[in-house]
């Protein structure tokens, strides 16, 4: 996974997020990405759980 995360800010409307933090958890690799603008945060954790679009 990139630093960077190309995709819609439901707040602002942004298109870039930015890799704030990653941990290994049982499901895999968990990380949090930061809007670049209003700082709405999503999490994936390897494709089994996205916040982005829930």
């Amino acid at each position: 996974m990139g630093s960077r995360l190309a995709t819609d800010c439901p707040d602002c409307g942004s298109l870039e997020f930015y890799r704030a933090a990653d941990t290994e958890v049982h499901l895999g690799t968990k990380v949090k990405y930061r809007c670049s603008d209003c700082d709405y945060g999503i999490v994936r954790i390897d494709g089994t759980v996205d916040t982005s679009t829930a």
